[in-house]
């Protein structure tokens, strides 16, 4: 969000020896979109063994800079950068998702009364690279259409039925909460190393791999002991994580921050991966 946010105000972006790195990857240089850029910060960091590269602004004016990014200054002072003077340290980080879920005008998916709304929807106001400000897009124009949709199907709803009582009595408490912890972190570890901003086959064949066995021991933690909302959390994670992967591998191309090393050309058909059920 820091390198978004400044990058377009005329920030550099530098390796650790003070140099632009930029405008050897694309002649637009910091106004580069979001992909290449990101992709350009974590290859350099690679190529050097650097934990970071730089964000710098202070060759503007100091009054610039306060006067355009006051909240992100004062974030910076209390941790010992000053935007006006300092180089800020940056790494690549997740950011937001791109859509995934598909939707008609109205914000509906195809399981009747199941609405999906913001970055998680598939409506095209995305792109290949989550393009600024378009969740404005999403709130104004989709939430209305998915209200106004909701409050004529309303009345025609029909009530699910009544579920049975939980029963807890072939379950204990759990003296290994640690075990959910720690699948959770590994989860967010194997994701951000395997399928992050630079994906290949193998890497997503691995996470794939690794999803699979946590799926099992989160299924053998399930039936054995009381269910926590971390567990519920963790089981919904690794079943996004999945989807994500296999939607992932399914795709033969390149195209915005969607970027595998084995398949780096952009294919013709800018059509959506769709993943349908074993069944289907």
């Amino acid at each position: 969000m820091l390198t978004e946010a400044l990058r377009g105000e005329g920030a550099y972006l530098l390796r650790p020896d003070g140099s632009r790195f930029m405008p050897e990857f694309d002649e637009r240089g910091e106004l580069a979109p979001r992909d290449i850029v990101a992709r350009a910060i974590d290859y350099e960091m690679k190529r050097l063994g650097a934990d970071c590269m730089y964000l710098d602004i202070s060759h503007k004016d100091p009054d610039f800079v306060q006067k355009h990014f006051p909240t992100i200054n004062e974030k910076l002072l209390p941790l010992g950068f000053d935007l006006t003077k300092d180089r800020i340290p940056i790494v690549p980080a997740a950011h937001y998702t791109c859509g995934g879920v598909i939707v008609d005008k109205r914000g509906r998916t195809d399981l009747p009364g199941l609405y999906a709304i913001g970055e998680v929807s598939y409506t095209g106001l995305h792109g290949a690279n989550r393009m600024a400000s378009n969740s404005l897009l999403e709130c104004v124009v989709y939430a209305w259409s998915a209200a106004q949709d909701i409050f004529r199907e309303a009345s025609k709803a029909e009530m699910p039925p009544q579920l049975p009582s939980w029963d807890e009595s072939q379950v204990s408490c759990s003296d290994e909460e640690v075990v959910i912890q720690h699948n959770w972190h590994e989860l967010r570890l194997f994701m951000w190393d395997y399928v992050g901003i630079v994906r290949s086959t193998k890497r997503l064949e691995r996470a794939l791999r690794r999803i699979e066995l946590l799926k099992q021991e989160v299924h053998d933690y399930y039936s054995n002991f009381r269910v926590s909302n971390n567990l519920l959390e963790l089981r919904n994670l690794l079943q996004v994580a999945e989807l994500i992967v296999r939607c992932a591998m399914a795709r033969r191309e390149s195209r915005g921050l969607h970027y595998n090393i084995d398949y780096p050309n952009t294919q013709p058909d800018a059509g959506p991966t769709i993943l349908k059920p074993d069944n289907q």
